[in-house]
């Protein structure tokens, strides 16, 4: 264990700054497609018990007008979260009828793309944003791919704990006490982010639940998977082919590469971007006839196109962007994007798959991160790659500062550095939950038959090799758990108001505006990324790239 790390822990695990662990907040969100009783893509338009898509703040759509997505509240504990999504799915079956939600992170069998509609906002200006900006992505990268889901998971810490952490290391290190507290949050969480790319391999062997695809998402494209039957696509030791190669891909953002030894370079990588223009998207146009088609014709037409395994985040203000927000007030909280929908779990991730991530959050958080330049950047993603695609392999080797080591041993080394983590987080919980749960993803590396991937892949043999059946009786298990345990009338009612009031502002919205959408969009495109952004902290000289 780090020096840095047992001190961490040592100061945090003080009996009068325990609570202060407690203060951090959770979320997830998770997607899902809307599908029929034979595993189709529904076409019916979002549904209106549910509320307005654009103002409800949990229950929403995503890409297609069918890929629902489930929010939590931010809550301090994420058993609570847990709690939160299963009433939502609760809620949303109470009203869904003969439709169902789909079980898994790979689209059922989806109808030529032209069938599938892109998700409808209403007509005021920030819905018609957000419709646009979809248009593009159909665009850019085909509908297909759009139809992905995953489970999010939204993670802070308390700013008194940055605060007291920035007190106590300025004894040691004098030029932390010239930042300010905004400043020295914003590049604890890039620290944490960079601990991130190190390690999110192991998020993949333990959590990735994708190791094969109906063979009709691929029609068209140069693969090298294997057909396991007619209908299904794999690899034998895949673990999450939804974050390997087969997904979000494309020319324009190869390069694209945003750097995290500060926040000041993040925001600059991703602003170039959102400005740089790419002549093939130049070429599709901005409209078609009268219509928008993409918000620009840039390498991004928004900043959250760049579509990362990690986000820092901060809670934007009406009319404000993403990165306008992080250049003004710093990070808020960080966006973990690369978990898949776990097909054996009711609302698509398990109590101790949340209850890890806050570990291994934890431990990127508080353990030491260097800066990662050229090399360091391509281990990583070299790491990532691999396990995505053989990381149930046996004897399979990663590389770590320029030698191999095997995913076996290094995932025991990590985890074994995890437990001083789970502990205090333990004992702030005056139980050993964190504990079990470490122990139970240990068993993972020495028993890969475990594995979420694994599992999938035992469970496709038995429904003849078939993907689809599997992924379609998943979903009709579910959808009779829930619909067996509608949500208490209490329940129902608070969602049923925020459905009414959604919808409500929705109308005032629509009312309110008082310009044209082409006004709309040519201010929205215009406006200035970072223009609030200060030169980068004394301390941060480091080289970005």
């Amino acid at each position: 264990m780090s020096t840095l790390l047992e001190s961490r822990i040592a100061l945090l695990g003080a009996p009068a700054r325990r609570h202060l662990l407690q203060q951090g907040l959770r979320g997830i969100e998770r997607e899902t497609l809307r599908v029929d009783a034979f595993g189709k893509l529904a076409h019916s338009p979002h549904p209106r018990a549910w509320g307005s898509a654009l103002t409800h703040p949990h229950l929403t759509t995503d890409y297609a007008e069918t890929l629902v997505e489930f929010i939590t509240p931010a809550r301090h504990d994420i058993g609570q979260a847990i709690d939160d999504l299963c009433g939502a799915h609760r809620f949303a079956y109470s009203h869904l009828h003969d439709e169902m939600l789909w079980m898994h992170s790979m689209p059922a069998q989806l109808p030529p793309e032209d069938e599938i509609a892109i998700a409808w906002y209403g007509v005021s200006n920030p819905g018609m944003l957000k419709h646009v900006y979809r248009r593009g992505l159909a665009l850019r990268y085909g509908k297909a791919m759009q139809c992905i889901a995953g489970v999010h998971y939204n993670f802070s810490l308390s700013e008194d704990v940055w605060a007291l952490l920035q007190t106590e290391e300025a004894q040691l290190l004098p030029n932390l006490a010239n930042l300010s507290r905004q400043d020295y949050q914003s590049e604890s969480y890039m620290a944490l982010i960079r601990n991130f790319r190190r390690y999110s391999w192991l998020l993949m062997y333990l959590f990735g639940a994708s190791p094969a695809l109906s063979t009709c998402f691929l029609q068209g494209r140069e693969h090298q998977l294997e057909r396991l039957s007619d209908d299904t696509l794999f690899l034998p030791y895949a673990t999450s082919l939804r974050m390997s190669d087969l997904g979000y891909q494309n020319d324009a953002q190869t390069d694209l590469q945003p750097r995290e030894n500060s926040l000041e370079c993040y925001v600059h990588t991703l602003s170039e971007a959102v400005n740089k223009p790419w002549p093939p998207y130049a070429e599709l146009g901005l409209r078609h006839g009268q219509d928008w088609v993409q918000i620009s014709t840039n390498v991004l037409q928004i900043e959250n196109e760049y579509y990362s395994t990690i986000r820092p985040k901060r809670i934007t203000k009406p009319g404000e962007r993403p990165i306008q927000a992080l250049c003004r007030r710093g990070v808020q909280y960080i966006e973990v994007r690369c978990l898949d929908v776990d097909p054996f779990e009711p609302a698509g991730i398990a109590r101790d798959t949340a209850r890890f991530m806050d570990v291994f959050l934890h431990w990127c958080a508080l353990a030491e991160s260097a800066p990662i330049f050229a090399e360091g950047k391509q281990e990583n993603a070299h790491n990532f790659a691999t396990v995505v695609k053989e990381g149930r392999r046996p004897g399979l080797q990663l590389q770590r500062n320029g030698h191999a080591i095997s995913l076996h041993d290094w995932g025991r080394e990590l985890i074994a550095e995890m437990q001083e983590v789970a502990d205090l987080l333990d004992l702030v919980r005056g139980d050993d939950t964190h504990r079990r749960t470490l122990a139970l993803q240990a068993g993972k590396l020495e028993h890969p038959e475990l594995t979420p991937s694994a599992r999938v892949l035992e469970a496709i043999r038995s429904y003849d090799n078939s993907f689809h059946e599997f992924a379609l009786q998943q979903s009709v298990l579910h959808a009779n758990w829930f619909r067996n345990h509608p949500p208490a009338p209490e329940l129902a009612r608070e969602y049923e108001h925020m459905a009414e009031q959604s919808l409500a502002e929705q109308r005032a919205m629509e009312a309110a505006d008082q310009i044209s959408f082409d006004e709309y969009i040519e201010a929205y495109r215009h406006s200035k990324l970072c223009q609030e952004c200060d030169p980068a902290p004394a301390h941060m000289s480091v080289e970005c790239a």
